[in-house]
């Protein structure tokens, strides 16, 4: 099925990338679960080799996720954090990344465990301050590394002015967008070179798949990544790249109950007396809350909240009966955690602090169920700690 170049957004998602099924006429891109393609002769096959290289389902998603994401290519991996790595592989000893300081755990770890004995070198700051992005960049900078909103604080970078900071120096941008989701920012609309996604979180939005993805616009990182997709070997499998196409069908109206709850729920927690503080760029006490207005749709389905003390974070996340305590983000039902204990204990604790993940600090990654279940589970977790 070929869009129309001015396919809409909802559109794109359910149909970009995917095209009947030629043998049998199935609506649905086939799991094409298997390792190898016999060839018609010495030289002679269909555009398949070794499925480490190229396998049909995985094909489809990549199209299907350059098309949202507005990109010229995806490449599909098998984790956020194996696409993440790719993205540092355009890198060499002695480059230096500017990076938003209160990025996800995983990242960090990624590059001060790992990277860092490649020689590359890291700065973190408050990429909320454009400022701050501005000073840290050096003659050997050669990536700005961004994530907005941020795990789990919610703090938002103006990527248009990111990038053409970053772009006045000639560098460029690789955005974290798997908190907000396509649906909700596009960020090469705002001149990013690179968006990534755990496609693990809303992209899937079933928790039941592991994946990610790298979107590109320039050639050179085009060429690059496709080479260190199959040298690496780091793929999507069929299965879930497939699940991954399923979800995307969906992600429109997913994202937009996402965001409605989510609203609702900050707008409860924020009159709550139990409640000490709440992060959620929808309302208007958020430092960024004009910003997000300009560059999202929405503003996502990430609340965090503090309640003074862990012993009270804790009677909270413990109490809870319908929202579920584990890590993760994006599905379709409500996840609570403990970001200085799970997605966030990588980070050495004078470092959460600085970024505001304290101890007390409670995140929500808000479903699709019916909000005033979900208010209710909160008001009655809550209500034990005015007990206490």
């Amino acid at each position: 099925m070929k869009l129309r170049e001015n396919a809409r957004f909802s559109t794109i998602c359910v149909h970009a990338g995917q095209a009947p099924d030629p043998s049998t006429g199935a609506i649905i891109t086939p799991i094409y679960q298997t390792s190898t393609y016999v060839q018609d002769a010495l030289g002679v096959h269909k555009g398949y080799e070794y499925a480490r290289t190229h396998n049909p389902t995985r094909s489809a998603l990549e199209a299907n996720l350059a098309a949202i994401e507005e990109g010229k290519a995806a490449f599909c991996f098998a984790s956020g954090m194996a696409a993440t790595g790719a993205v540092m592989t355009l890198l060499k000893t002695g480059d230096h990344v500017v990076a938003t300081a209160g990025m996800y755990g995983g990242t960090y770890r990624l590059f001060e465990r790992v990277l860092r004995k490649y020689d590359l070198d890291f700065t973190y700051v408050d990429t909320s301050q454009l400022r701050e992005l501005e000073q840290a960049i050096r003659p050997t900078t050669r990536l700005v590394f961004l994530e907005t909103p941020t795990n789990p604080m919610l703090s938002l970078t103006d990527l248009a002015s990111a990038c053409t900071i970053a772009h006045g120096h000639g560098i460029p941008v690789a955005v974290d967008n798997t908190f907000a989701s396509p649906y909700v920012q596009r960020p090469i609309a705002f001149g990013a070179d690179l968006v990534i996604h755990s496609t693990t979180k809303f992209l899937n939005g079933h928790s039941d798949g592991v994946g990610g993805a790298v979107i590109a616009v320039r050639d050179d990182h085009i060429e690059w990544l496709r080479f260190v997709q199959n040298a690496e070997g780091a793929i999507i499998g069929p299965m879930d790249a497939w699940l991954v196409l399923r979800g995307t069908k969906t992600l429109p109206i997913r994202m937009q109950r996402h965001n409605e709850n989510a609203m609702a729920l900050a707008e409860y927690l924020a009159s709550h007396p139990q409640v000490a503080a709440v992060y959620y760029p929808g309302l208007a006490s958020h430092p960024q809350h004009e910003l997000a207005k300009r560059q999202m749709r929405g503003f996502g389905g990430l609340i965090s909240f503090r309640l003074g003390s862990l012993e009270r974070a804790r009677t909270v996340l413990n109490s809870v009966r319908l929202m579920s305590l584990a890590e993760s983000l994006g599905g379709v039902e409500t996840l609570i955690s403990h970001p200085a204990t799970m997605t966030h204990a990588s980070i050495p604790a004078d470092q959460r602090q600085r970024v505001g993940i304290t101890d007390d600090l409670v995140r929500v990654s808000v479903g699709i169920e019916d909000i005033e279940d979900l208010k209710d589970d909160l008001a009655q977790a809550l209500d034990l700690l005015s007990r206490a």
